[in-house]
């Protein structure tokens, strides 16, 4: 194959990727167009509550027109909590009410007149305001649809079962707004064993994903054409080295398990994974000849070697990104990854992750300032790997 024919096939993913966002956000911007700004059911009446105290409050202490400017309050509440139309009734329903008020107080005419026409004033900068921001609000509803729609378009589901495995996933956003990161994972079954991925990409945000799409589609087709894992990350490197800019990286580690039954590992400048024992010790697989994160090698000319380690039944493997042992508490101390996974490791990966999970989120004060993704691998017979459909994997 030419070299022009493997740069076009490297490219493939992001095509891919950007097709499926382009085919989705028809739909999306059509249905997020139509959605009314939502919130709880008392913002809406809310204004009409405040222009109703106003009123009570004048006529309970008195003080005439002291008392009348107050009810612009309303409009201009309404404007933040109703659509323009709920402001052209709100704005109404206090000038109604300042007039009663002004009447009955006996307010000078040329007073009431002033206090009206402010009233009305708000009303109009309120109706504008709040069109305004009925507007922003569906352009924001629509960007998040589309970057949630670009998220499931490279999301799949890791099955809870594949060969002898159990495998359990987790992954924390670190902000509710922001649903694609630079986290990545998969794990695909191949003809040469089952094989797994996690990495993060250097950055945030589309050109993080971008990148997240190339690793992942090259890693997914070398995976099933690569007998050797080292070819696989070879691959992964030539892509990468001729898409990415001079200062973008990608950390990983890759591990694969072949029909021999040994555990194969690649680190790539990646925090190096955590060994479980079926006795429950949990220890690091430290990298014996440490190799540059995906994208640099041909700056520090380090090539990766492969790493094999006995992976027996009962023992489990966990891969993370650096979202989770860089998080800190307000003491600005670290998240003890290892001592957590010590605590809270059972039978259930699931659990397990689950576990981890609640506890990294009280570390930090219920908030991640990173991405934060974790994979835990378990063996739990000795059966050979089956084989299953390749869309086992998923991407952040």
């Amino acid at each position: 194959m030419s070299q022009t024919g493997h740069h076009d096939g490297d490219r493939a993913p992001i095509r891919l990727f950007r097709n499926r966002v382009a085919g989705a956000r028809g739909a999306v911007r059509r249905r997020a167009a139509g959605q009314p700004a939502a919130g709880p059911h008392l913002l809406p009446v809310l204004p009409v509550l405040v222009v109703a105290v106003v009123a009570l409050v004048g006529a309970a202490l008195g003080g005439g027109a002291i008392w009348l400017p107050l009810l612009a309050t309303g409009p201009a509440l309404a404007a933040a909590t109703n659509e323009p139309r709920g402001v052209l009734w709100v704005g109404p329903f206090a000038m109604a009410t300042g007039a009663a008020l002004g009447i009955g107080y006996g307010v000078p005419a040329g007073e009431l007149a002033a206090v009206l026409s402010a009233l009305l004033a708000v009303t109009g900068a309120s109706g504008l305001a709040g069109a305004l921001r009925g507007r922003r609000e569906r352009v924001l509803a629509a960007v998040r649809s589309v970057a949630e729609a670009a998220q499931h378009a490279l999301l799949q589901p890791v099955p809870d079962t594949v060969g002898p495995f159990q495998v359990a996933v987790r992954y924390s956003a670190a902000a509710a707004e922001a649903r694609i990161g630079g986290d990545l994972y998969a794990l695909v079954a191949t003809p040469h064993g089952i094989r797994l991925i996690v990495g993060d990409v250097r950055g945030k945000g589309l050109p993080a994903v971008g990148t997240a799409a190339l690793v992942l589609g090259v890693f997914r087709e070398a995976a099933h054409d690569e007998p050797d894992l080292l070819a696989v990350v070879a691959r992964i490197e030539r892509s990468l080295a001729r898409n990415l800019g001079p200062d973008d990286f990608v950390t990983a580690v890759v591990a694969g398990y072949p029909r021999s039954g040994d555990l194969e590992i690649v680190n790539c400048g990646h925090a190096p994974p955590l060994l479980v024992s079926a006795s429950g010790e949990v220890g690091a697989v430290e990298s014996d000849h440490p190799a540059p994160p995906l994208g640099l090698r041909a700056l520090s000319g380090q090539v990766p070697r492969l790493q094999r380690l006995p992976f027996a039944v009962g023992d489990q493997l966990l891969l993370y990104t650096d979202g989770v042992t860089e998080a800190r508490d307000h003491a600005r101390a670290f998240y003890p990854l290892a001592e957590g996974v010590a605590r809270h490791v059972c039978d259930e990966p699931a659990r397990t992750l689950t576990a981890l999970h609640d506890e990294l989120l009280a570390h930090v004060g219920g908030r991640l300032h990173d991405d934060a993704a974790l994979l835990l691998l378990k063996k739990t017979t000795e059966d050979e790997p089956a084989y299953v459909p390749a869309w086992c994997e998923a991407a952040l």
